[in-house]
């Protein structure tokens, strides 16, 4: 799987519509392969990159049902709720970042440096905090909270801005010649505690479980 992320002139409105001028030149990758442990929900789930010098912009577009936010705090386990997630390996050396965001904008972000399982998490992995926090900017179109779950189809979205800063703080790598590189990254919808689970990607893994950087795609910064 390849992705081409188009360098913007300047950086695009997260809360504007998907086909708007800012974001008409994107992109779009497909969130469709579904993992069979899922149920019958299918939600259709669409994702446009974009970046420039100060770093990477992300807007998902997500035709759900049975849509569910509960948690509000930094770090909590939003992969329960509704929720998208972009994973991503900067540059050639191993380690990569989980932003996943639940429909209500909350986020939870580690630096993955290895990704076998342990009893506590991972085997060697940093849990970002609230100063790497502030630099991630987030756009969602549901509110923080949404409980009871959305049994009706509806349309929302979440907008992202990663700065190319934040990787820095934990990868010793320049960002300042970023055009035409290639990284690694997937791209995930997920629901583990709707009353639909389901686990889809953008490439597909080889079994339930989101943290296969060996099953990722390529992502190409395109001048």
């Amino acid at each position: 799987m390849e992705y081409l992320l188009r360098r913007t002139p300047s950086a695009p409105a997260l809360d504007t519509d998907w086909e708007s001028n800012d974001w008409k030149n994107a992109n779009i990758a497909e969130i469709n392969n579904f993992r069979p442990e899922s149920s019958d929900h299918r939600p259709k789930v669409l994702l446009k990159l974009q970046y420039n010098g100060d770093g990477i912009y992300g807007l998902f577009k997500v035709s759900d049902k049975y849509i569910r936010s509960i948690q509000t705090e930094f770090q909590s386990g939003v992969c329960k709720d509704s929720c998208v997630e972009f994973f991503v390996q900067p540059g050639t050396e191993k380690g990569y970042f989980n932003f996943e965001f639940n429909c209500g904008g909350t986020l939870l972000v580690y630096y993955i440096k290895d990704n076998e399982r342990t009893p506590d998490g991972f085997r060697k992995s940093v849990k970002l905090n609230e100063k790497d926090r502030e630099l991630i900017e987030i756009y969602h179109s549901m509110p923080s909270v949404v409980e009871p779950e959305i049994k009706e189809e509806k349309e929302w979205y979440l907008g992202f801005h990663i700065p190319f800063a934040l990787f820095e703080r934990y990868k010793n790598m320049d960002y300042k010649n970023i055009d035409g590189t290639e990284w690694r990254a997937n791209f995930y919808k997920c629901g583990d505690g709707t009353s639909h689970p389901h686990w889809a990607s953008w490439s597909p893994v080889s079994k339930l479980n989101f943290h296969l950087p060996e099953c990722f795609g390529r992502i190409v910064f395109k001048k």
